[in-house]
């Protein structure tokens, strides 16, 4: 008794026809990578050497981050690489090991609503972060709310 086993180069998202995903999937990792390896990098210098470093970072410092556009900016994409970034490595995971059309299908749909939930929900709290919401109890709300 004898088993095969599919060709590797056998792919789930190509078609004879159009655009083959897996080649730009393999793309956008390469040059994912190397733009998450920067925007890292400069996320890990901003933070951890510049000013007071480790022992600087507070409330304050991500309220003060996060009031600049540039910053903010910079961290959405790091996030929105970041998962899909992740959210492409597990596809190729799932499309390597799971052999039910039916599971694989379930599989990628879940990665792909996760990745797409957690994108959106990042995005909302860069976007709507407010240190000092009005109507607040002054007593909850960081020292810096006062002087506003």
């Amino acid at each position: 008794m004898s088993a095969t086993i599919a060709d590797p180069r056998t792919s789930h998202a190509t078609t004879r026809r159009g655009m083959n995903l897996e080649k730009w999937g393999w793309v956008y990792m390469r040059v994912s990578g190397v733009l998450l390896i920067i925007l890292i990098f400069g996320h890990l210098f901003v933070n951890l050497m510049v000013g007071e470093g480790i022992h600087g970072i507070d409330f304050a410092f991500v309220a003060g981050k996060f009031a600049t556009p540039f910053w903010q900016w910079w961290d959405v994409i790091m996030l929105w690489l970041a998962l899909i970034h992740g959210a492409n490595g597990m596809r190729t995971i799932v499309n390597d090991y799971v052999t039910g059309p039916r599971v694989r299908a379930v599989l990628l749909w879940a990665l792909g609503l996760s990745a797409a939930f957690l994108i959106l929900l990042g995005t909302l709290v860069v976007f709507t972060f407010d240190p000092c919401p009005a109507g607040s109890p002054a007593d909850l709300l960081p020292a810096f709310c006062a002087e506003l």
